[in-house]
């Protein structure tokens, strides 16, 4: 299924109890993108989450992308897989998932968001924009990034860090076809509420 990547992009939290109830709430609230991420969970335990978290994508049409594991991704079938500096190349990823949507972070380095394209990442992320409780010691990237990115790159383009409704009309306008959030969604009272405060930063800026 060929999917149109813009809007945004939902990331679970770790040691989530239940994923697939929190991710069905952020797509009520317009999220586009699922990302499942949970550095806490056994190998046993992300394949049921994964495999539950698919089930639920597969039957909105929204795509599921697994964090940093190509291998898990592979095996439950999902739509694809973004990866890190410290994961198999874009390359590899390529070469084993052909049909799947490859995700590169970029940090803020936009040589390495070319040499992802390069090698054959469907969509190149840049951040963290501002402080973020899930990475607090992440590389810190300008909006102009973004702009840049918007005008010489040729595949969508995500924001992340520290995303919230506050901040997210800025990176729309600086040229973000995908805004990822963790916390701006899960650590809310009301997550569908939370999605769909930022799904309408889209509609207004996008």
């Amino acid at each position: 299924m060929a999917f149109h990547l813009h809007g945004l992009y939902a990331l679970t939290p770790d040691d989530c109890s239940s994923p697939a109830e929190a991710v069905e709430a952020a797509i009520a609230g317009g999220a586009r993108m699922i990302q499942y991420r949970d550095k806490t969970a056994g190998t046993e335990e992300s394949e049921v989450r994964a495999k539950a978290l698919l089930a639920l994508c597969q039957s909105r049409g929204i795509p599921l992308i697994i964090n940093d594991n190509l291998d898990l991704a592979l095996a439950i079938g999902a739509d694809g897989v973004h990866l890190g500096e410290d994961d198999c190349s874009i390359a590899e990823a390529r070469d084993r998932f052909s049909s799947g949507l490859i995700g590169a972070s970029c940090y803020n380095d936009f040589a390495r968001a070319r040499a992802a394209i390069h090698s054959g990442a469907s969509y190149v992320a840049f951040g963290s924009f501002y402080a973020s409780l899930t990475r607090p010691d992440a590389v810190t990237a300008q909006p102009d990034l973004l702009m840049r990115a918007r005008r010489e790159l040729s595949v969508p383009v995500c924001a992340i860090g520290g995303i919230n409704s506050d901040n997210a009309a800025s990176l729309i306008q600086a040229g973000a076809d995908l805004l990822a959030v963790c916390s701006g969604i899960f650590a809310q009272p009301d997550i569908t509420s939370a999605a769909q405060a930022i799904t309408n930063q889209f509609q207004e800026n996008g």
